[in-house]
């Protein structure tokens, strides 16, 4: 349980799906808040999340969403960040954080900064790494942060003690809190979560593409299913960051292309060696992030002991 002085009386969250609803669920789960409040888009999704205990109460209005909070929450779709930001910004009180959940930064930096004005200090970037192919209230998990990074990307404006207050919030859901400038966090994540969500939607949009599809599809196994489990997730969310973070993306869209195009030429000349050293390579490259990751939790877990 924690400490009572900590605990949020009151969260708002925009978006009660996967992301927003598992944070609410841990913040339950950990006793670190009062009451929480659900506003979004789609009145079925905030009846669900009221009905599975994810919030509290659902609120009519931005202006009702914020009043009197501790802690706004936005977890929708990275394009509706600024739209969000503008029409919570005049009921915003000052002792009022605002956070979100998104997957780029730079873009809900320059949101937030056309948004909030003079409350722009008020609000803390943040993006929690983790994520399942499911959405909406019924995929939300107590534990989906448990164990998994959040990073923040403060602002030059925001005040230690609002930083602070946000981390305490994500390691309330058992996150593990990293910092990044939102410009370091955008080129990390095109390389290693934006674009292969790129390629696995591509890849079998191509299949679906096939006049044999159905029979390519019968023949996929447990390969196919763990390189493709992510092009599962949200077209609109995923849409959203693959526009937000283009220019990342490109780049390692285009540097992925060139590892291809090696490759091509090596089938083209039967070259066996090189096919071979790409995926030496590419092996040692894996089992050491594993071994890595591996004694990280190890790590965690005896210091917890």
């Amino acid at each position: 349980m924690s400490n009572v002085s900590n605990v949020f009386k009151r969260v708002a969250i925009f978006g009660v799906g996967l992301i927003g609803g598992s944070f609410a669920l841990a913040l339950k789960k950990a006793g670190a808040v009062e009451h929480i409040v659900g506003v979004g888009r789609s009145q079925a999704s905030l009846e669900r999340a009221l009905q599975l205990g994810i919030i509290d109460s659902i609120a009519v209005s931005a202006e009702a969403a914020v009043k009197d909070a501790d802690l706004v929450l936005i977890a929708a779709p990275v394009a509706q960040t600024q739209a969000i930001l503008s029409a919570i910004q005049p009921y915003l009180q000052p002792a009022t954080i605002v956070t979100d959940a998104g997957s780029t930064k730079s873009d809900v930096v320059l949101a937030a900064r056309a948004a909030l004005d003079i409350k722009l200090a008020q609000f803390v970037p943040a993006h929690p790494i983790a994520g399942r192919e499911l959405n909406g209230p019924d995929a939300a998990l107590a534990d989906l942060y448990a164990g998994k990074k959040t990073v923040i990307t403060r602002l030059p404006e925001n005040s230690d003690a609002d930083v602070a207050r946000v981390a305490w919030a994500w390691q309330q859901c058992g996150a593990i809190i990293h910092y990044l400038e939102p410009e370091r966090h955008d080129a990390v994540f095109a390389a290693v979560s934006h674009l292969p969500h790129l390629l696995a939607y591509a890849l079998v949009d191509d299949i679906t593409r096939k006049p044999h599809a159905d029979l390519l599809f019968q023949y996929a196994a447990s390969g196919f299913r763990d390189f493709t489990r992510i092009a599962g997730s949200s077209p609109e969310m995923w849409r959203d960051i693959t526009l937000a973070n283009r220019q990342a993306m490109l780049q390692e869209l285009d540097s992925y292309t060139a590892r291809l195009q090696v490759l091509r030429v090596c089938l083209l000349t039967a070259d066996g060696a090189g096919i071979e050293g790409i995926y030496a390579n590419a092996q040692k490259a894996r089992h050491n992030w594993i071994s890595a990751i591996e004694a990280a939790e190890k790590q965690q877990r005896e210091g917890g002991d």
